[in-house]
């Protein structure tokens, strides 16, 4: 009898704990918001683009490297191969064009995530990062970009046990990158099930050289989206579960300390910077419980942050865009060129809208 007592208790306490976390997982993802409809004029839906566009970057001439195809677990996605497209941002067609690949790269299990473009000041040569999920892991590819042909030349693949669950990635030079890892855990399991219901700050952002790896800032609920200041001497992390973008100062060893932190009242993915203002344009997600509990009855909407001064005492956050998720769903990325504003998404379809 007295067995079953503790039984019962054990399981009482544990069903008590569990409900508790959901509720707080609930919390955290905005699960009761509701997001008003704020469009922006002309907007355009993208074609070539059906399977996702995670994350978008655009160079100073215009042209916009696009990720599509991301097989991210606890989100929906296809079975169509990963690729990488360009889009000319002064070509009033606004086609996407699909990057040629090298033959010696494993096309069958590119799994893109977040991107980023380095330009050598030295010979002018653009470099394009890639966070790749082969089966589920997490590696880094470096490729380099040929205009001529629209094509791609890999250089090599950066592993790492540090690189454990890359997410984001901001390239500082040829072979030296930021990244953050949006979770502690690797196994699949803890990784999407008890990691989100325990909700800690165990991810962190790594630096990576050739001669040098190491974490340099940590103590994140789910560290996202990763930027660079256009004056190099800042880092932006958006840390999509508690709501915030920090802003974290690079060291002469590569270090970060943070700044400060600006609340954006959204689960923020990706950073785009202007180079020119310095202002952050963020893709968020208004409910995140509605992405990871995918209904395409209630579907997730959309939505588009900027940040103005953030480095004044009163940065300005603004809504630029959001959508309940009729026209657009699941928005990870915003990036902005001469009055026109990309929208790309984690698993749906890509947008072009002007700006007002």
């Amino acid at each position: 009898m007295g067995k079953l007592v503790f039984i019962s208790v054990v399981i009482a306490a544990l069903s008590a704990l569990f409900g508790e976390r959901v509720v707080n997982l609930r919390k955290l993802t905005l699960a009761s918001r509701e997001v008003d409809q704020n469009h922006l004029p002309n907007c355009v839906l993208l074609k070539n683009l059906d399977y996702g566009s995670e994350d978008i970057t655009i160079i100073g001439d215009g042209l916009a490297f696009i990720s599509t195809g991301l097989k991210y677990p606890g989100v929906p996605s296809s079975d169509v191969v990963g690729k990488i497209f360009s889009l000319d941002m002064k070509d009033p067609r606004m086609k996407p064009v699909e990057l040629r690949m090298p033959r010696n790269f494993d096309l069958e299990s590119f799994n893109p995530h977040g991107i980023s473009v380095y330009a050598d000041p030295s010979d002018d040569t653009i470099y394009l990062f890639v966070v790749n999920h082969p089966q589920h892991k997490s590696q880094v590819e470096v490729f380099t970009f040929a205009e001529d042909d629209q094509s791609l030349v890999h250089l090599k693949t950066i592993k790492h046990e540090l690189l454990h669950s890359v997410n984001d990635i901001v390239a500082v030079g040829v072979d030296t990158f930021y990244a953050t890892n949006d979770h502690y855990f690797t196994h699949e399991i803890l990784k999407g099930t008890v990691e989100p219901l325990l909700a800690q700050p165990w991810s962190n952002v790594v630096y990576y050289s050739p001669e040098e790896v190491k974490v340099v800032s940590e103590g994140y609920y789910f560290a996202n989206g990763i930027n660079l200041s256009p004056d190099k001497r800042h880092i932006y992390v958006a840390d999509l579960f508690d709501h915030n973008v920090h802003v974290l100062e690079r060291k002469d060893d590569n270090s970060l300390v943070s700044v400060k932190s600006v609340a954006v009242g959204s689960l923020c993915d990706n950073i785009e910077v202007d180079p020119d203002t310095g202002d952050l344009w963020l893709g968020c997600h208004p409910n995140g419980w509605k992405l990871f509990m995918f209904d395409p009855n209630n579907p997730p909407g959309s939505e588009v942050i900027r940040i103005q001064s953030i480095h004044s005492d009163q940065p300005v956050v603004t809504q630029v865009y959001a959508d309940n998720g009729e026209v657009i769903m699941g928005s990870s990325v915003a990036a902005a060129y001469e009055g026109k504003l990309l929208i790309g998404t984690v698993f749906h379809k890509a947008m072009c809208c002007d700006l007002k």
